[in-house]
């Protein structure tokens, strides 16, 4: 079977299970999926139900696929998503995104938590990212072109949609609520980067750096997808200060900040 008949089989599997036209998608980080319990109407899909689908591993994703109405707005959200740390090709953890395109998404909206390497950054602040780094060597790209979706050499100029990070910005200040915007770079893990790895990072231009994001983004913009990409700073990156990471950390801050996460991004799928 081609891929572009899994991903038809995937959407139709979807589909058939709604009667929702969403053209805003969502991919929900750790600890950040419980936005999706404020979707209405609400049909939920486990990963594992659906064809070509995997059931996640990492702790703080569910794996569920939620389609309903946020605000009163048609969407489609994924609470929880694949890394590559998984053991899943790029293929495989970008396989969603092409599926939410063949279900008329048309935006985009990936989150995530991660480090804050800028070091004028605050564990519980959000930042709206602005451009990425690759540091992985590979892209979900490689191999055959999908020609349905998008071209051989796919431009890279604007990848996170300017008017989308304006919008948010301005959302964020009739919430009164700080926000950052910075580069994210994007780390394979699943190993926290080390000390020396957060100078070079920093040094190469990143403000954050997480384990995701980055492979989804380019095949959204890809398809031609609008992206906004929105990172919870759970931590200060390896070095900054004296304790170690750990999971929990990343957990732990990420539901702190989830009700002002929510509204904010709630009030952002009205408004696009």
């Amino acid at each position: 079977m081609t891929q572009m008949k899994q991903y038809q089989k995937a959407a139709s599997y979807i589909l058939a299970r709604t009667d929702s036209n969403p053209k805003i998608g969502l991919i929900l980080g750790s600890g950040l999926g419980v936005l999706t319990e404020e979707i209405q109407g609400a049909v939920k899909i486990p990963f594992e139900h659906i064809p070509f689908f995997a059931k996640p591993t990492a702790e703080g994703h569910k794996g569920e696929l939620v389609i309903g109405k946020l605000g009163g707005v048609d969407v489609v959200a994924l609470s929880g998503r694949y890394h590559y740390y998984e053991g899943l090709s790029l293929q495989q953890v970008t396989f969603p995104v092409r599926v939410m395109k063949l279900l008329g998404v048309e935006r985009l909206i990936l989150t995530n938590a991660c480090g804050a390497v800028n070091e004028t950054f605050k564990p519980g602040e959000l930042m709206l990212i602005i451009d990425h780094l690759n540091l992985v060597s590979s892209n979900p790209l490689i191999g055959k072109n999908q020609d349905d979706f998008g071209p051989r050499f796919p431009d890279a100029t604007e990848i996170y949609t300017k008017k989308l990070r304006d919008i948010a910005t301005e959302e964020a200040q009739h919430l009164n609520l700080k926000i950052q915007q910075g580069v994210y770079a994007w780390w394979s893990g699943p190993s926290y980067e080390t000390p020396a790895e957060i100078k070079m990072i920093r040094r190469l231009g990143a403000d954050a750096v997480g384990m995701s994001t980055v492979p989804e983004a380019l095949v959204a913009s890809h398809a031609g997808m609008e992206v906004l990409g929105i990172s919870c700073l759970t931590n200060m990156a390896s070095g900054i200060l004296p304790q170690k990471l750990s999971h929990q950390e990343v957990l732990d801050v990420a539901l702190q900040v989830r009700e002002k996460f929510s509204l904010l991004v709630k009030n952002i799928v009205k408004k696009i």
